[in-house]
């Protein structure tokens, strides 16, 4: 009996403890956390350089919307995997009416190799117009080069998609369909249809998640079922595939969301969707062929721990108010 009275003191002291080190935890964050994200924009992530090489100042996501779509390609060393890329985007786009405007802008998320000398190349090639090289001085990663992209953008709507054409442009149309009957407004004809409208469209490659399996092992398995686990516990539900690098939305969804996004690594895509949801924004999923490239910067095990850290923190200070929602952008 006195071994159990024993174990239980114990037990009721470290309970107790665990509490009062949550409670301090809270504190702490609430004290050294912005509620709104500070977003930090150098003099050389503000500019790019045209097909003269002259240097022009970006716009700012505020500003009205002068062209159909802006396509945000976040790149980190990607000098192999860009050109195959562009050059598959800039073939579906050109194809398009006359009328149609867009323009890609490439984010150089502090690459050490050829990427800026390389997309700059499309830039002397088809015109500052159509394809703008932004060049982050500082390794960000993918979140933060995906929101410094979309902060600088002028279409009407937005889509970011990997460097690696892991998805192909043609299923583009699949997510124009599902926009258009979110928002009631067919952006490609008319831009003013979607004006001020929000919605959310995901790519997915749920469908292919069987095939998926059968080629990985298990232990990469596992951890991808976790991952899925606590992206469902703790943020996000009803999405199948949040981390899909394909993802279309308009303009006022862009300005609600990414002047409240935080992450700036990989499971921005997680609080991406989460904002979404909180704030009543309209999400849907699109299947689309997706084909694995070589050369992903994803680390096996230490990717998916640093995710999980993401993920319980977007929870965490959300939930504590460390972290806070606002609907209009400030």
């Amino acid at each position: 009996m006195e071994l159990l009275s024993h174990l239980w003191c114990a037990l009721s002291a470290a309970v107790l403890a665990g509490i009062i080190l949550v409670l301090l935890l809270s504190v702490i964050l609430k004290v050294v956390s912005f509620p709104y994200p500070i977003i930090d924009r150098s003099s050389e992530e503000k500019t790019f350089c045209d097909e003269n090489s002259v240097q022009q100042n970006f716009p700012d996501l505020e500003d009205t919307w002068n062209i159909h779509l802006s396509v945000v390609v976040p790149a980190y060393n990607e000098e192999t995997r860009l050109p195959p890329m562009l050059d598959e985007c800039l073939d579906f786009l050109e194809k398009r009416n006359g009328n149609f405007k867009y323009e890609i802008i490439v984010v150089s998320d502090g690459s050490t190799d050829n990427t800026v000398s390389v997309a700059s190349q499309y830039t002397k090639k088809f015109g500052s117009e159509k394809v703008r090289v932004l060049k982050l001085v500082k390794n960000r990663g993918k979140g933060g080069a995906v929101r410094l992209g979309v902060l600088s953008s002028r279409g009407a709507v937005i889509l970011f998609a990997d460097a690696d054409g892991a998805t192909k442009f043609s299923e583009l149309e699949k997510l124009e369909t599902s926009l258009q009957k979110l928002t009631g407004g067919d952006y490609t004809k008319e831009p003013d249809g979607v004006e001020g409208r929000i919605a959310v469209v995901c790519g997915s490659r749920a469908h292919l998640e069987e095939e998926a399996i059968a080629t990985r092992s298990m232990f990469r398995t596992l951890l991808m079922h976790g991952f899925h686990f606590l992206v469902w516990l703790f943020a996000v539900r009803g999405i199948r595939d949040t981390q899909c690098g394909f993802k279309l939305f308009t303009r006022e969804t862009a300005r609600m969301c990414f002047h409240n996004m935080h992450v700036e690594r990989w499971a921005f895509d997680v609080e991406l969707l989460y904002i979404a949801q909180k704030l009543k924004i309209p999400v849907a999923e699109v299947a689309v062929d997706w084909t694995e490239i070589e050369g992903s910067k994803i680390v096996p095990v230490w990717s998916w721990l640093q995710m999980g850290k993401d993920l319980l923190l977007i929870w965490f200070r959300y939930h504590i108010g460390a972290w806070k929602l606002r609907k209009k952008s400030a």
